[in-house]
């Protein structure tokens, strides 16, 4: 345990030990204040009712009666508990006990007196009931308050303004427990709900101010500091619908439990930032899961790249159809290594198996192919980053174009019945030297198509929401370091799904591959990825621009402004299955693309200038070009 664990272990018990000072002092405080207001009450009552008279003969029965009266309230307070109560949070249940520990003290001290002979009037009795509660319950609602008045001040200048979305039970307990917790530093300003009846009504005293569609100009109007959903139980497009609107204003967001999470009793006032696939504003894809069981169920699945973002979710996913055997392909063990046990951990009965290898290595890929001879291969390997494979051309030529040829060659070799290779949006009209490796690779798979007997297919889509080294989870860290988050140009799209998203689709495509087609995946509309950038900082509950700013440091090399998914000469065609296009377009015949591969090894070992090859091979590569990196730039010409 090093020096600063000791120090924090240390404030903590501290803290502790202050705290159960605190409370020792007010359940002794409670003690006092309730002795003395029987004591109080008792003898205004009877001075009530004798006029301030008392006969002197019947003073000391009353003395000891009031005694009595005292001892039985206390005991009856102390095993209902009202001083184990946290006085702060006093509410209506609070004060419902206060009267029947007042109503059960009357009549339990009643008997006491008269078996003791030291009977007091009726009348006292009555009166000394109605009176105990009101000073009993008077204090502790006064504690409440000062203790509210007390936080008010020492955090009004942190407190955030806030709207809540929900006026149900939710909400309403939110509401009440900003109230009662100062450590949330929130302030319920006002309520949105979509029940017209509840409009204009009050949640805990807080109006209900509007509905959905209202709250951009709501958010601008009571000038809030944070959108807090308290939608548990509302469907996911609805949930969607009203994350687009809280985007669109300047107010950081965040969202309570969800409704399984609130019964398995977590507190609704732990708000917490919403999922990161909330980004994704547009309904999901549907599952075609019949299709997918049907060529992969009892067959022997093979993903190279297994431990990446993408290969890692296909697994999770393949393993759900119980093919005979899953083999993870992938040359860092480590994520390889969990992966395998995270799926063995859930309790699968799939065997599955990680081989260590590069898609490089021809020997070792002929090797695991021959044992375990499979029959569908998704072929996930890939080098992906654009900057740093426009610094190391030649890897991404040895990698993603000949280390697919490898992988496909295999598969002819020892019948495989299916291969799919995973492909990129920037695939189409390439400017980096990464777009334009993936874009000859689906060329490699289109050649070997006409080799064997293997199906080969590719998959193209863009980015996906969370993968390894896209931007979301570089502004994940750069937003738990306070800043800044950094965007290449504020006018740059992308499209996005979710990875769950895109590996169903994958498997889904897979289904149809016949004839080396290329399958596109709809992605929706492209995505501004300064807006992502900014709704993303509102979704960890801080401002974009006030909280955290935002820097703008220019594309990088071989980045464009706008990706796109088709090319020109492509013509898109529906399949059968919603959100999956064929896009046909005339490739080089085998023989070109064969002699094409042969020349381009060729020149690799060379060490010739990868570009200047991409560039005889692909008319649409054009690295230079900066009306493609930046069509704005060239819109006068």
């Amino acid at each position: 345990m090093n020096s600063k664990t000791i120090i924090e272990s240390e404030e903590a018990t501290a803290i502790r030990k202050i705290s159960t000072l605190r409370q020792s002092m007010v359940q002794i405080l409670a003690y006092i204040a309730d002795a003395i207001g029987v004591v109080s009450v008792y003898a205004f009552s009877l001075m009530l009712r004798f006029g301030a008279q008392i006969p002197p003969d019947s003073l000391p029965s009353f003395i000891n009666a009031t005694v009595v009266m005292l001892a039985v309230v206390i005991l009856i307070f102390s095993l209902l508990g009202l001083y184990r109560t946290v006085w702060r949070t006093t509410g209506i249940d609070e004060l419902l006990r206060v009267a029947l520990a007042s109503m059960l003290a009357t009549g339990l001290g009643a008997v006491i007196t008269v078996l003791m002979d030291w009977r007091l009037p009726f009348t006292v009795y009555i009166s000394g009931t109605v009176l105990v509660f009101l000073f009993s319950g008077s204090v502790r609602i006064a504690y409440r308050v000062l203790r509210r008045m007390q936080t008010g001040l020492a955090f009004s200048g942190s407190w955030r303004r806030t709207m809540v979305v929900g006026a149900g039970e939710t909400g309403s307990l939110l509401i009440r427990q900003m109230g009662e917790n100062p450590n949330l530093r929130m302030r319920a300003v006002i309520v949105v709900d979509d029940d017209p009846t509840k409009i204009g009504k009050t949640v805990r005293g807080i109006r209900v101010a509007g509905d959905r569609t209202q709250i951009p100009e709501l958010v601008e109007k009571y000038k809030i500091d944070l959108i807090v959903l308290c939608i548990p139980s509302a469907s996911e497009d609805d949930r969607h619908e009203i994350i687009r609107l809280c985007t669109r204003t300047s107010a950081a967001i965040k969202t309570v439990p969800s409704f399984k999470e609130i019964v398995d009793e977590r507190q609704v006032s732990e708000v917490t930032d919403i999922d990161i696939t909330d980004l994704l504003t547009r309904k999901p894809n549907e599952i075609y899961t019949n299709e997918i069981r049907e060529y992969l169920s009892d067959r022997v699945v093979m993903v190279t790249g297994g431990g990446g973002s993408i290969g890692s979710e296909l697994c999770r996913q393949i393993v759900k159809y119980m093919p005979s055997k899953l083999v993870i392909f992938e040359i860092y063990e480590n994520s390889a290594y969990d992966l395998q046990q995270q799926l063995l951990s859930n309790g699968i009965s799939v065997p599955v198996i990680v081989e260590i290898g590069t898609i490089r290595d021809v020997e070792r890929l002929n090797q695991v192919f021959e044992i375990h001879r499979p029959e569908v291969v998704f072929h996930a390997a890939a080098h992906k980053h654009v900057p740093l494979m426009e610094n190391s051309p030649a890897e991404a030529v040895k990698n993603n174009i000949f280390g697919t040829y490898n992988v496909g060659m295999a598969a002819i070799n020892h019948n495989t019945r299916r291969f799919i290779l995973i492909s990129t949006d920037k695939a189409v009209n390439p400017t980096s030297v990464m777009g334009a490796s993936k874009r000859l690779a689906e060329h490699v798979i289109q050649y070997l198509n006409s080799k064997g007997k293997t199906k080969f297919a590719a998959v193209r889509f863009g980015n996906v929401l969370g993968s390894n080294g896209s931007a979301i989870p570089l502004f994940q860290r750069q937003i738990a370091m306070g800043g800044p988050v950094t965007v290449t140009d504020k006018r740059i799209t992308r499209y996005f799904m979710t990875i769950p998203e895109a590996a169903r689709l994958v498997l889904t495509a897979g289904h149809m591959a016949e004839t080396g087609e290329i399958f596109i995946l709809d992605m929706g509309e492209p995505v501004n990825i300064d807006d992502i950038a900014r709704t993303l900082i509102r979704l960890s509950g801080y401002r974009p621009d006030i909280d955290i700013k935002i820097e703008y440091t220019g594309l990088r090399p071989g980045e464009k402004l706008y990706e796109e998914l088709f090319l020109d000469e492509e013509k898109p065609d529906e399949t059968r299955y919603r959100g999956i296009y064929i896009g046909r377009v005339k490739t080089p015949a085998p023989e070109v693309i064969e002699k094409n591969l042969e020349w381009l090894h060729k020149q690799v070992e060379m060490g010739e200038d990868v570009r200047t090859c991409f560039t005889s091979l692909l008319s649409t590569y054009r690295p230079e070009n900066k009306c493609l990196r930046d069509p704005e730039l060239c819109e006068d010409q």
